[in-house]
């Protein structure tokens, strides 16, 4: 790359955060180039539930929860479960997850959440009204289920916890007060939590590219090629592609479950793992879906996704290598069909994602320790699209060395 037209930023990864941030870096003057390994939304950000859950504030390493883990764990088909062939590779980072379960980390953790799902609400708004985004925007609230009494009454402490942080809901303690929101269901769900201001794109696949469009349409240009070496030098960070050198003056590292690779070519270590999640796409949508539903209990959602219905989710600590295990796709479709009457379990296209995961349920914004020109952007989990355009916020305020909107502590790498 001739040094005329050298860029100032290179995003390396071409997901909602990449290219969210590399929009955001791009509407403060910054000239910027993204490379990525198979193009826009080829991973996650293609295959997710399309929603933006600003509700979801509580960690996934809760105090208590390793009581419960090794039944999860255990069950191959279950909500949360760990390939066998990968237990002993999962280790290190099963052990931070442990130390993040501490009542005053855990705190710490729903408070530093709750804090960029804020500024990523605000920020959403922002992104799009920039980008002309509204008719990829659904605005219909969500529901989350529960079977009985017992399973509400469970519930109650996470609920507790949104009204401290100011999120509107409605409890529904009836089968007819769901069915005024969402009529269809089985009338095993007895009572549920209603959260009107949940928004979802109608699909986040569109979403991104729409946001791409917008960034090439401005100036910025996407390569698709892998990375296989990045170092600094005097004045910037080069990034080797079998394509070619291409060098920049800062980098950020948004490339999703793949991020830690990257670092390690920094010398930093980062725990990150994959929360690998199934889900099946039916083209057309077979009931009438009213709102975002949440089977809180089985660890899925049936979301509308352009005119048919995406039935995934749950969790596999599988790392990157491993064959996905389909069968995870075909009982949540199961379910479906038993909880939502007269849905057609038929016709669908099964896909699993890589999320990629840290310890604590947060991600990593920062300067990369081992190199001040690298800016890290990556660990969100399931919650990669909700926070996509407040990361942005976060990483065009470090690349500009300002004070950023929220504090950053508690993103930092070293935290581990």
């Amino acid at each position: 790359m001739p040094q005329s037209t050298q860029p100032d930023i290179l995003v390396i990864g071409a997901g909602i955060i990449g290219i969210s941030t590399a929009l955001a870096l791009q509407a403060e003057g910054h000239r910027v180039y993204i490379l990525d390994r198979k193009g826009v939304a080829a991973e996650a950000s293609r295959g997710n539930a399309g929603a933006f859950a600003f509700t979801d504030v509580e960690p996934l390493a809760a105090p208590g929860i390793m009581r419960k883990a090794p039944k999860w764990l255990l069950d191959p088909l279950g909500p949360l479960s760990l390939r066998p062939a990968y237990a002993l590779k999962i280790l290190p980072w099963m052990v931070h997850f442990w130390r993040a379960t501490a009542k005053a980390r855990f705190a710490a953790a729903i408070e530093a959440q709750a804090g960029l799902m804020a500024l990523s609400r605000a920020a959403l708004e922002r992104q799009i009204a920039a980008v002309d985004g509204e008719a990829l925007m659904r605005r219909e609230g969500q529901l989350q289920l529960y079977e009985g009494r017992g399973e509400f009454d469970a519930a109650a402490p996470a609920w507790a916890l949104r009204r401290a942080h100011g999120i509107a809901f409605d409890l529904l303690q009836s089968p007819e007060a769901i069915a005024e929101i969402q009529p269809g269901l089985s009338p095993r769900f007895t009572h549920a939590g209603f959260t009107p201001d949940w928004m979802n794109t109608v699909d986040p696949a569109l979403w991104t590219e729409h946001l791409a469009e917008r960034f090439r349409a401005q100036g910025g240009t996407i390569e698709i090629a892998e990375v296989t070496s990045v170092r600094p030098f005097d004045g910037g960070v080069e990034v080797v592609t079998p394509a070619g050198l291409r060098r920049a003056g800062q980098i950020v590292v948004a490339a999703g479950a793949w991020s830690h690779r990257i670092a390690r070519m920094l010398g930093d270590k980062i725990p990150l793992e994959t929360e690998r999640g199934y889900n099946t796409t039916f083209p057309t949508a077979s009931v009438d879906l009213r709102t975002h539903v949440t089977f809180a209990n089985h660890g899925f959602v049936v979301s509308k996704i352009g005119g048919g219905l995406r039935v995934g989710g749950a969790v596999e600590l599988g790392g990157l290598d491993l064959a996905p295990n389909y069968r995870r796709a075909e009982i949540l479709v199961e379910k479906t069909a038993a909880f939502l009457p007269g849905f057609d379990p038929k016709g669908g296209v099964q896909w699993m994602g890589f999320r990629p995961s840290l310890p604590d349920s947060l991600p990593v914004i920062a300067r990369a320790p081992g190199c001040e020109r690298v800016i890290y952007a990556f660990g969100h989990g399931h919650l990669g699209l909700t926070q996509s355009a407040g990361t942005a916020e976060l990483v065009a305020a470090l690349a500009a060395h300002r004070a950023p909107p929220i504090p950053l502590a508690p993103f930092d790498p070293r935290r581990f």
